[in-house]
């Protein structure tokens, strides 16, 4: 078993459900909520399912793996979008977020016909990325929602790209600190959905499509 990995798991499970019910109250009955369910969703069920394959059950690993590889190529697009239309005053139907969730699934399952799934859910992941910061500095003269989304953005680069799952830095694993690097990043990224719903809400009502 694999305890600290276990634990770092649970905490990130933790912070996902808890940034999905501080954010429920202030989107309930807006077609976005479905974005943000999935978004948060998929990376706490993955989350939780890597504190049982580290902690309890092994076998527990393909679990963990599909919903990892889920909110890789589903969830985090999805809260990137939710930043992009809040940012722009844009009050998504129902109908344009299915939209947009079948085309991920299309994306994600052609990619993986043709053997490039890794480098595309990179592709992805650094695409929505640059939708979380535009839609942070796009609130411009207002800081904070830009000091966020790069605090957002950077918290993600550094976890995937400098430290990784596999391997140890010093006494630490890497997958530890991943998910060290994670649990702040999710709340941080709630906090910016929120404030970008707020600075909406204030000013003429959100274009429909």
């Amino acid at each position: 078993m694999q305890y600290s990995t276990a634990f770092s798991d649970a905490v990130l499970a933790l912070a996902c459900l808890a940034s999905l019910l501080w954010l429920r109250p202030a989107f309930t009955g807006q077609p976005v909520l479905r974005a943000l369910l999935l978004g948060f969703g998929l990376t706490a069920t993955a989350a939780l399912c890597g504190a049982v394959r580290y902690g309890l059950d092994p076998n527990w690993i393909d679990k963990h793996r599909s919903f990892t590889q889920l909110s890789a190529a589903l969830g985090l697009p999805l809260l990137g979008l939710a930043a992009l239309a809040l940012s722009r005053g844009m009050a998504w139907s129902r109908s344009i977020w299915t939209v947009w969730l079948l085309a991920l699934v299309g994306l994600f399952i052609g990619a993986r016909l043709l053997g490039v799934d890794q480098h595309y859910r990179l592709a992805l992941s650094l695409v929505t990325l640059l939708l979380i910061l535009y839609a942070g500095l796009n609130q411009w003269p207002q800081r904070q929602p830009g000091l966020a989304a790069i605090g957002v953005v950077a918290l993600f680069l550094v976890a995937g790209l400098a430290v990784g799952t596999e391997g140890v830095i010093g006494p630490l694993r890497r997958v530890d600190l991943f998910h060290a690097l994670l649990t702040p990043a999710y709340p941080l990224l709630a906090w910016l959905l929120l404030r970008l719903h707020n600075a909406a809400s204030k000013e003429n009502p959100a274009k429909t499509l």
